[in-house]
């Protein structure tokens, strides 16, 4: 059995019963009999469904942000948002996805010469906790409207969440098979992977499990998609808005309990800033309400396991063991922990070298912006990282030099289906959203015709 358990107060949610074998050889089996149909049908008819799809994500965003809260501990205004962004982002493959794959004429010296964008079939998609619909849709939304069908391998502790994306799927009019999850562990991916009629896999988790989904699907030689872990730096040089950056750090590091692989999770100040930057910030930290995750003004809330929480205390202890200044928080109690602000963090420190998946962020200092770039790419991740300055045309000639998948001046690194997501290094391989994200999982075909 497989169990969801509320992190807030511990108290079991739900039980799933795990499929055996047979029952994912049938859901695949299902999946693939559908693509066969579902990849001949129009752009206008799969439009129709995804609009759908967004109309009931808006109607039931309180029933199904609610969900969110009390399975991984979002805070509800947070989950209410991560439920409307998803219908955005089906609204914007709905009017966009017939553009993104049309056909394109080449010039070549055939009497006719042109690429071809068409669907490969069943795509499994390993999905993770911390943001349970957004990280399912910006897959889903794309991966219908290319013709292609998807099977969901849910985190374990949000299989509610599950249930609801598929019910949604097929309360739009989605034939069967077109998308469903598999309520499976971890241990049951390889299996899935292996199937014949599984032509690809996308994942949005950690390091180690990204190693080992890849491995999986290139000794079965299919494509994948990798969304890993980051260790994004937000750096604020001399110049910079002090008190803008300070607000946008605070959102930037705590939205979702600082449980988001793009989240900011280095502080780099100039030396010059550093001392009036730190009190704005802390300021703000004083601010933010810690509480019940189903309570309107709770912006911590908790994290979603317990072992998690634990995991960021070691990373906090070893740090500070090291010499690091502890300037505020440093109290977890179960699965919640205090927000936390560190200084002197150095690039040996757990705190700057390791991903911290949680409300702790270090401090560190820099005097020329040189020095600010060697420490941000100073990092096995390259998923994004954050730049406050008022000279504009400077930092834009500099931004070739990060080692990075998105660079964000003056705003805080997010996805935003009209742009690529992605990373570099250890965050990953591949995009997701945009025309770059629906084409990850598509045949790039070559068409070529002498009359």
């Amino acid at each position: 059995m497989i169990k969801s358990v509320n992190p807030y107060n511990g108290k079991e949610l739900y039980e799933f019963e795990e499929f055996s074998s047979g029952q994912i050889a049938a859901a695949v089996d299902q999946a693939h009999k559908a693509h066969l149909e579902w990849r001949n049908s129009s752009f206008d008819h799969r439009r129709k469904h995804l609009k759908r799809v967004a109309e009931l994500l808006r109607e039931g965003k309180e029933n199904y942000a609610r969900t969110m809260s009390v399975e991984m501990g979002k805070p509800i205004t947070q989950a209410i948002a991560e439920v409307e962004k998803c219908a955005w982002v089906c609204d914007y493959y709905a009017d966009h996805a017939q553009t993104f794959l049309a056909s394109e004429l080449k010039e070549t010296d055939a009497g006719e010469s042109y690429v071809s964008y068409e669907p490969l079939g069943v795509v499994l998609a390993v999905m993770p906790w911390n943001y349970p619909y957004w990280q399912v849709f910006r897959f889903a939304a794309p991966a219908v409207m290319a013709g292609n069908t998807g099977l969901l391998k849910h985190a374990s502790n949000v299989m509610k969440c599950a249930q609801n994306i598929e019910k949604i799927f097929l309360d739009a009019g989605f034939p069967e098979g077109v998308f469903s999850q598999l309520p499976i562990g971890s241990k049951k991916v390889k299996e899935v992977i292996e199937n014949d009629k599984v032509r690809a896999v996308t994942l949005t988790g950690s390091e180690p499990a990204g190693r080992s989904v890849a491995a999986d699907a290139g000794n079965q030689i299919k494509k994948t998609v990798l969304e890993l872990g980051g260790s994004n730096a937000f750096i604020v040089m001399k110049d910079a808005d002090i008190e803008k950056a300070a607000e946008t750090a605070l959102q930037a590091r705590f939205q979702n309990t600082g449980q988001s692989c793009i989240a900011a999770k280095r502080l780099l100040l100039h030396e010059d800033i550093a001392e009036a930057f730190i009190d704005k910030f802390k300021k703000g930290m004083l601010k933010m309400k810690s509480g019940d995750p189903l309570e309107e003004d709770t912006y911590i809330g908790v994290m979603a396991r317990e072992d998690l929480a634990e995991e960021l205390e070691d990373q906090l202890k070893r740090t500070l063991d090291m010499g690091a200044e502890l300037i505020l928080g440093g109290k977890r109690e179960k699965a919640w922990f205090e927000p936390t602000l560190v200084d002197k963090v150095t690039p040996e420190m757990p705190l700057f070298r390791e991903e911290t998946f949680g409300p702790v962020i270090g401090v560190t200092r820099f005097s020329t912006a040189d020095e600010a770039i060697n420490l941000s790419n100073d990092s096995k991740f390259g998923l994004g990282v954050n730049i406050f300055t008022n000279d504009i045309q400077q930092i834009k000639k500099m931004v070739p030099r990060f080692e990075e998948g998105a660079v964000f001046i003056n705003e805080m690194v997010k996805s935003d289906p009209r742009l690529p997501f992605g990373g570099v290094k250890a965050s990953g391989y591949g995009r997701e959203l945009s025309e770059h994200g629906i084409r990850e999982f598509v045949n790039i075909k070559t068409v070529y015709i002498n009359y």
